[in-house]
């Protein structure tokens, strides 16, 4: 994109604007410029065209605050042959994304300053959406000694998790949340107990026995979930859990949050989209952990976000080889990529009444910034530009040659979708537009 364009102003009309913040959804013109939104108009007003004024006609759509997902995985550095943060960060733009929070597990493991600072240069190079480093608890994630929270947080780290591995040591993570609550840094948890779930590769239950496939007991989440909560209680520090997946760890949330305890919770878009009958046909695409659950569970996630039990919707955006995907199924990794996908599914719970849309916004974008301390998640004058216009009816078929993630393991793909992201503005420059399948930065 030329500098010409990016210095443009964008008067975008004609769309239904999104403010999550205060539950509205109402008929509005805006006027972007200088990075900000500068003006929100009734509808009916006009601006005169020009050159430094670009005319954007958002009639059929909804413009909402850019999506935050407080959840992926970007590979980089290591493992670039599945993910950079170029790849990453088209994918993430594609759908309608203008803020990720990375996971640590790379390699090197994101526990030391200099990785958060390798993470941040490389996305302020490619300057297509805002990347926010998640370090990792433990050195090296391997549990047994914290990293250094304070410097990690100096250099850009706004969160701290061993996602992909729990931390068993009870007192260890007892520690790192009287830490995270003293330096006011959200402690993120994935919660699983390796002892009931080693070996397993779908969820435990009738389909798992159906297969022959070694199960994952809902009790290896729910075990660290109702552990995190009485951490809480202790330390006074909240606590977010990382991809909820059981109907017993949505009710220990309730139960939490109606005792007053720091708890937040996400739940990402496969588990309330698809259950563990899935995996019939063994394809690996729909191998994740936590595993797709029961139709129980499904039911009980769905309840969770319109209840506002469950906080955030998160991709859990993680990208593989087709050759690793195209193993024997006890051999693939766990993992799913979702970050073109999150805004149809969720759609789909606003067209089955589970959430509004300004509900559904409040789960893809505010709730996570505001967890995380980031700015951003909210759309009114002021505000620093970031923003999605989104097709709510626009129907297709995912094909995989739309997918800008270098990888491909979704179990979505060549199944039909309703709703898709047309245009992502990001600090008030245009960085995707679908119809022109461009790319800025």
């Amino acid at each position: 994109m030329n500098q010409e364009r990016r210095e443009k102003a964008l008067w975008i009309e004609n769309g239904l604007v999104v403010d999550p913040e205060r539950d509205l959804i109402e008929r509005k013109n805006l006027l972007v410029d200088g990075g900000k939104v500068q003006v929100i108009y009734s509808p009916g007003t006009a601006v005169g065209a020009g050159e430094r004024v670009r005319v954007i006609d958002a009639a059929g759509k909804i413009v909402v605050p850019g999506l935050i997902d407080m959840h992926v995985h970007l590979r980089e550095p290591g493992y670039e042959h599945k993910e950079t943060i170029s790849t990453g960060s088209m994918a993430g733009v594609a759908g309608g994304f203008t803020g990720l929070a990375c996971m640590p597990n790379t390699s090197p493991v994101n526990d030391d300053a200099s990785v958060t600072r390798f993470i941040l240069g490389k996305a302020q190079e490619i300057s297509l959406l805002r990347v926010y480093p998640v370090a990792s608890i433990t050195r090296g994630q391997k549990g047994e000694t914290l990293t250094d929270f304070e410097d990690l947080a100096r250099a850009g780290a706004k969160a701290v998790s061993d996602d992909g591995f729990p931390v068993m040591d009870r007192e260890l993570m007892r520690e790192a949340m009287e830490r995270g609550k003293a330096l006011h840094i959200p402690v993120i948890s994935h919660c699983e107990d390796p002892g009931l779930s080693a070996g397993g590769v779908m969820h435990e239950g009738r389909v798992s026995a159906l297969l022959g496939l070694k199960g994952i007991p809902a009790a290896s989440e729910e075990k660290m979930v109702q552990r995190e909560i009485s951490l809480a209680k202790e330390t006074g520090c909240p606590v977010h859990i990382a991809h909820l997946s059981t109907a017993g760890s949505v009710a220990l949330i309730r139960q939490a949050k109606e005792e007053g305890l720091p708890v937040t919770a996400e739940t990402a878009p496969h588990y309330f989209s698809l259950d563990h009958r899935a995996v019939i046909g063994y394809d690996a695409n729909a191998k994740m952990n936590p595993p797709l659950r029961g139709p129980e569970d499904v039911e009980a996630i769905r309840r969770g976000l319109a209840d506002d039990v469950i906080d955030v919707i998160a991709t859990d955006h993680a990208p593989h080889t087709h050759q690793e995907k195209s193993a024997p199924f006890e051999k693939a990794p766990f993992g799913i990529i979702g970050l073109q996908t999150a805004v149809p599914l969720t759609l789909a719970l606003v067209r089955e009444g589970v959430l509004t849309i300004p509900a559904a916004l409040r789960k893809l974008s505010l709730n996570p910034a505001r967890i995380l301390g980031i700015g951003g998640g909210f759309l009114k004058e002021g505000a620093t530009a970031d923003l999605a216009i989104i097709d709510p009816d626009f129907e297709y078929n995912l094909r995989a040659e739309e997918i800008r993630s270098k990888s491909r393991n979704s179990p979505f793909i060549g199944k039909p979708m309703k709703g898709i992201n047309q245009i992502t503005i990001m600090g008030g420059r245009v960085v995707w537009e679908r119809d022109a399948d461009h790319l800025g930065g």
